[in-house]
C-alpha cells in the first residue's frame, strides 16, 4: 500500500458516447472469473508457504529455510497479478493493506542492525521489537504479547497508533522474518537471516527464537485466512462480484480505473520512478528478498490479463472469455491494436528488467546513482507504463464513460516536490 496522488489533469477524461451495454455483462463476468482464479491461486500458494513455514519451525535448517523462502517467492507471482483489481474495487482497496502494505519499519517486528536507528517522531514504535518483548506499552496501554497470535498482529500491532509503516502482517512482514534485513546497500545480495534464528536452546541466534517462529507462523496463518476471505468475495454470490455487476457501466469503468492507476501512479511512479530518483535501495517493493523485479513484472502481467480477458493459472489451465480488448476493437480497431501493442511493449521492457535481475544484476544495484544500465532498464519499464496509460485514457474516451480519475505520483507529476 503506497501513498498515491491524482494524476495530472490530462487523466481526468470527460466523455460522450455510451458504452456498448450488450457486451458489458460478458466482459465483467470474465473479469470476475479471472479475479476468482487469481485469488484462489494466491490462497493455494500461500497454503504452500504456510506448510513450509511450519516445517522450518519444526526442523530449522538452511534447507528448510530455503524451502520456505522459495515458497514465499512462488506465492508472490499470482498475488501480484491481482493488484490490478485495486483502485476501482473498493472491497479490494479496503483490504489490501493487510496483505501487501509497504514500506514497513521492520524494527517493530524483530531485531535490526544498529544502522537502522530507533524510535522517531514519525513512528515511536519503529524499534519496538515485538519478538523480544512479551509485554510493552502501546498508545498508553500495556499489551500482553506473551502469546503471539494472528489476533495480536491484526488487532493490536498492524498500523499501531495509526502509523502506516507499522506493518505487522502480510507478505512483507513474512519476507522480513524469512530473509532479515538486506544490509548490502547497492551491492549484490539479499537479506541473510540464518536458519539458527529459528533454532531452540543453545543453537538459537538472534535471541527469542521461539517467539520469532511464533510470529512467523501467526503471520503466515493470517495471510492464508485473509486471502481465503478475498477469494470468497469473487465467487458466485460474493460481495465483490455483486458490487461489480450492480452497475455494468460503472463496472467497465472499474476495470479501466484499476489498469490506469496501477500503470501510472502506483507502479510507474511510486514503485519505480521514485526509487530511481532517490537512488534508494529501501525503495524496492520486495526489498528483503531482492524479488522486486518479479513483482514489477507480474503487476504488468496482471494489467495485460484483465485487458485481454485471459489468465494462465498456476496449474497451467487458462481462464478466458469476452474481454475489454474485444469491446475496444469493435468500437475502434486502430485503438484496439494500439492498446495491445502498448501493453506488449511494456511487458518486453519489464521482461528485460526481470531477465537482467534473474541473471545477477539485481534491482537494488540498478538503483545506484550513476548506473546507466540500471537506469535504462528501470526507465524502460516506467516509460512503457506511462505510455500505455495514455492509451488507456483514449480507451476511456472511446467507450464514452463518465470521468475517471487515475492515481498519480509526484515522481511523475511534480518531480521537484519529491525533494522538498
Amino acid at each position: 500500500m503506497t501513498k498515491v496522488r491524482l494524476l495530472a489533469a490530462s487523466a481526468l477524461v470527460a466523455l460522450a458516447a455510451p458504452v456498448f451495454a450488450g457486451q458489458n455483462t460478458a466482459v465483467l463476468d470474465t473479469y470476475a472469473d479471472i479475479a476468482e482464479a487469481k485469488f484462489a491461486d494466491s490462497v493455494m500458494t500461500a497454503q504452500g508457504l504456510h506448510s513450509a513455514v511450519k516445517a522450518l519451525i519444526a526442523n530449522p535448517s538452511e534447507a528448510s529455510l530455503m524451502t520456505a523462502k522459495d515458497a514465499w517467492l512462488v506465492s508472490r507471482a499470482p498475488y501480484q497479478q491481482t493488484e490490478v483489481y485495486r483502485f476501482g474495487n473498493a472491497i479490494v482497496d479496503d483490504w489490501e493493506g493487510k496483505v501487501n502494505a509497504w514500506p514497513l519499519d521492520e524494527g517493530l517486528i524483530d531485531y535490526v542492525d544498529a544502522s537502522y536507528g530507533g524510535a522517531s517522531d514519525e513512528n515511536p514504535f519503529a524499534a519496538l521489537n515485538v519478538v523480544a518483548n512479551a509485554s510493552f506499552s502501546l498508545s498508553g496501554k500495556t499489551v500482553d504479547a506473551a502469546m503471539i497470535t494472528p489476533a495480536l498482529l491484526e488487532g493490536t500491532l498492524h498500523e499501531a497508533d495509526g502509523v502506516e509503516s507499522n506493518v505487522a502482517t502480510g507478505y512483507h512482514a513474512i519476507e522480513f522474518l524469512l530473509w532479515g534485513q538486506d544490509l548490502n546497500g547497492h551491492g549484490d545480495g539479499a537479506g541473510n537471516r540464518p536458519a539458527s534464528d529459528f533454532a531452540t536452546g543453545a543453537a538459537c541466534t538472534g535471541g527469542n527464537c521461539d517467539r520469532r517462529g511464533a510470529y512467523l507462523r501467526a503471520a503466515t496463518e493470517l495471510l492464508v485466512s485473509d486471502l481465503e476471505w478475498m477469494a470468497s468475495q469473487w465467487v458466485a454470490g460474493g460481495d465483490a462480484r455483486a458490487a461489480l455487476m450492480a452497475d455494468e457501466t460503472a463496472g467497465i469503468a472499474t476495470i479501466l480505473t484499476g489498469m490506469g492507476s496501477l500503470s501510472y501512479g502506483e507502479q510507474a511512479g511510486e514503485r519505480m520512478r521514485l526509487g530511481l530518483m532517490l537512488n534508494d535501495p529501501e525503495e524496492e517493493h520486495d526489498c528483503f528478498s531482492d524479488n522486486t523485479h518479479n513483482s514489477h513484472f507480474y503487476d504488468g502481467q496482471g494489467i495485460q490479463n484483465v485487458y485481454h480477458g485471459s489468465y494462465t493459472r498456476v496449474d497451467g489451465s487458462v481462464v478466458s472469455g469476452a474481454s475489454l480488448s474485444d469491446m475496444v476493437t469493435a468500437v475502434n480497431a486502430d485503438l484496439g491494436a494500439e492498446m495491445t501493442a502498448k501493453l506488449a511493449t511494456t511487458m518486453v521492457a519489464l521482461g528485460a528488467l526481470k531477465s537482467a535481475a534473474d541473471n545477477g544484476f539485481k534491482y537494488d544495484q540498478m538503483l545506484e546513482r550513476g548506473n546507466a544500465k540500471g537506469k535504462a532498464l528501470i526507465m524502460g519499464g516506467v516509460d512503457g507504463l506511462v505510455d500505455q496509460t495514455r492509451s488507456i485514457e483514449r480507451v476511456v474516451a472511446v467507450l464514452g464513460l463518465d470521468t475517471i480519475e487515475f492515481e498519480g505520483s509526484d515522481s511523475l507529476d511534480d518531480p521537484d516536490a519529491v525533494f522538498q
